[in-house]
């Protein structure tokens, strides 16, 4: 007689996980229910209640006195709803892949698009999604009850629609659903959910069947997944559905040469054991059972195997769900199993990124279940010890992420792998007047200046790795600045008489009289903290380590524009900025004024020019003279005015001889640059 036990046979990761959580919540003491069964099997839900997890029927029935466990399948919104709004006290153990399904269904359906799901309508994980969908939402079975659903319905192809499966449907039915909806529709968006585990079961128990003269399926009859085993079996050979290892003793053995064996999802490990254990007695002349083609007992010694906490292990990727690692620890058939919350003390860390399938991690063994068969590993624990057993204080340049300031500014708290390491504000900042919470989130160097390995106490200096990094960068810049060299730094303070620029690790000084060609009473009319701006070296004082710094550029000198752009005759636009007894002081742009002399305001005779203008006041003027040397611009408005008559004329000459003999005397005002 050969048997055959599937690779896949027993708890899938979302069972496995769900029953981990319940158990591990008993043993810590706490009172415990589940809402409906926590899997479809039997002798766990029964030992469990001996254990005093009760069962609830409805959510209204739980009390603030225990806590509510949801089962995998998933439970209808409005009972997690009830939850929060009622402040019960609950642990959500649904499937992660089943999470995915309410998370697919939940956003898509918010556009209005009607949701297909292939499943048994009463199944509690379909009940669940259903009621995440937010229109439209129909149920099949089969390839004929989704052709009903098209008949009876109208699925416009302009307007698209979502299907979706229930985890544990045959993958043959949703092959031929699929197949089905690609045929007649374009619009259709199909999210294949059934979950690999199940998809694999099937296929394994599907090859089985072909190879064997029987099939045995251990697993609750209510489990939806093992009557699917059972289906994909019974056409190749007699399939038997079983429990309990009793129920061997009622099955005819007859002329069966070999035997195939699987289980459900929800089917424990013990079970599997006792049921093979029963039919090696029953079968004396048992020669082999395959399972990775090792004997029955060396197996069974295997799987019962007791491994200790605190143990160190090597275990091998094999796997990923939304909160935890799958891995098979080397020598053992215990499911291994690590919380992403156990990977690492960084909370940075992200083990899907760093991890792939088969890379193998070296892990400390927290809890064994040899009842289900698990193992719950930690990583962080391993790399503790590990870390410190070779944590010294040296001169060797660590990283981490800064994740804390301690208590009033006293210090941060650098997590750099699994050690948290503490930096005093004295060596965490440069600069006295710098921020801690500027250091919050980034990553930092650091060295250990200090261990202390009895109290796990670690205290590091940030300042030292940044100070001993700014020197070779200061002695790098003054090897190779040079006066006129153009760079691009940024403004990292303002005084008075100017700004101070960071050009990579050195700060230049551009003076106020540099920042504008234009009179500024503070840098910050042209500059603020922040700012990136391209300054160039005017003067650099070695000796003293100090860089003068220009920001204003030649070709931006109002003077530089006002001969390009404005040539003597030309006609201008200028406002009034200045009075005086002599003329009106203009200005034709920003940083250049020119004088208009009150001989030529008006043909006719003024006695001041606040008599016809006024500060504020915009005129037309023609250019009549530019002086760069002394930078002085003479300006006419009288050039621009048509003629008045002869005697006019006559009158006003005379008294505007006089008025110049006057102003000859007078001594003009510079134009200010």
């Amino acid at each position: 007689m050969q048997i055959t036990l599937a690779k896949t046979a027993g708890f899938c990761f979302g069972v496995n996980r769900a029953v981990n959580m319940l158990y591990d919540l008993v043993d810590e003491g706490v009172s415990v229910c589940t809402l409906g069964p926590i899997i479809h099997n039997p002798q766990v839900i029964e030992d469990l209640e001996n254990k005093g997890v009760n069962i609830l029927d409805s959510i209204e029935n739980a009390t603030k006195d225990k806590k509510v466990v949801i089962r995998t399948h998933g439970v209808e919104r409005c009972v997690l709803e009830y939850c929060e709004n009622n402040s019960l006290d609950y642990t959500d153990a649904t499937c992660p892949f089943v999470k995915k399904i309410h998370k697919i269904v939940r956003e898509n359906s918010k556009s209005d698009l009607p949701v297909l799901i292939a499943g048994d309508k009463k199944h509690p994980e379909v009940v669940g999604i259903k009621s995440y969908c937010a229109g439209d939402c129909f149920v099949f079975n089969s390839c004929e009850e989704l052709e009903d659903i098209f008949k009876n319905n109208n699925f416009k192809a302009e307007k698209p629609f979502i299907v979706v499966s229930q985890t544990t449907f045959s993958t043959k039915e949703w092959k031929k659903c699929v197949k089905n909806i690609n045929l007649h529709y374009t619009n259709a968006i199909i999210f294949d959910t059934i979950c690999n585990a199940t998809e694999e079961r099937q296929a394994e128990a599907l090859l089985l069947s072909q190879k064997n003269d029987m099939m045995i399926i251990i697993g609750g009859r209510t489990s939806s997944n093992t009557a699917k085993l059972k289906a994909v079996c019974e056409p190749n050979c007699p399939t038997y559905l079983i429990e309990t290892a009793k129920e061997l003793l009622d099955i005819a053995f007859c002329d069966v040469q070999s035997i195939g064996v699987t289980a459900g999802a929800s089917t424990p490990d013990s079970i599997i054991k006792e049921v093979l254990k029963t039919m090696s007695e029953i079968f004396e002349n048992t020669n082999t059972i395959n399972m990775e083609e090792t004997g029955f007992e060396q197996m069974l010694e295997e799987s019962l195997n007791s491994m200790s906490s605190d143990q160190n292990v090597i275990g091998t990727v094999v796997g990923f769900t939304a909160t935890e690692i799958q891995v098979e620890v080397a020598g053992r058939k215990h499911t291994g199993y690590v919380s992403f919350d156990e990977y690492s003390d960084d909370p940075s860390a992200d083990p899907k990124a760093e991890l792939k399938v088969g890379d193998e991690i070296k892990l400390r063994i927290m809890k064994t279940n040899d009842v289900e068969g698990t193992i719950k590993l930690s990583k962080r624990l391993y790399d503790r010890g590990a870390i410190w057993e070779n944590i010294e204080a040296d001169d060797t340049i660590h990283t981490g992420v800064v994740t804390g300031i301690v208590g009033d500014n006293k210090g941060v708290f650098v997590q750099s792998g699994a050690i948290k390491v503490f930096v005093p504000a004295s060596l965490a900042k440069m600069r006295r007047s710098d921020s801690l919470e500027d250091l919050l989130k980034t990553e930092v160097e650091y060295k250990i200046i200090e261990v202390n390995k009895q109290r796990r106490k670690v205290v590091g200096s940030i300042r030292e790795v940044a100070a001993a990094k700014k020197a070779e960068v200061v002695d790098a810049f003054w090897a190779n600045i040079a006066e006129g060299a153009v760079y691009t730094g940024t403004v990292r303070s303002l005084t008075n008489y100017g700004a101070f620029v960071d050009l990579g690790g050195v700060d230049g000084m551009v003076h106020i009289s540099e920042l504008s060609w234009q009179r500024i009473k503070h840098p910050s009319e042209v500059v603020k903290v922040g700012d990136a701006i391209e300054v160039y070296v005017k003067e650099l004082d070695r000796e003293n380590k100090k860089i003068s710094l220009g920001y204003k550029k030649v070709e931006d000198n109002p003077w530089e524009v006002l001969k390009r752009d404005y040539p003597v005759d030309s006609e201008v636009e200028c406002k009034i900025v200045s009075l005086t007894s002599f003329g009106a002081f203009a200005q034709i742009i920003p940083g250049v004024d020119g004088l208009i002399h009150i001989s030529q305001i008006a043909y006719k005779h003024i006695g001041t020019p606040a008599e016809v203008l006024k500060v504020g006041d915009v005129v037309k003027a023609k250019i009549m003279e530019i002086d760069f040397d002394k930078k002085r611009v003479s300006l006419s408005i009288k050039a621009l005015l048509e003629p008045p008559v002869v005697e006019e004329v006559a009158e006003a000459t005379e008294e505007a001889q006089a008025e110049e003999v006057v102003a000859e005397e007078a001594v003009e005002a510079p134009v200010e640059e």
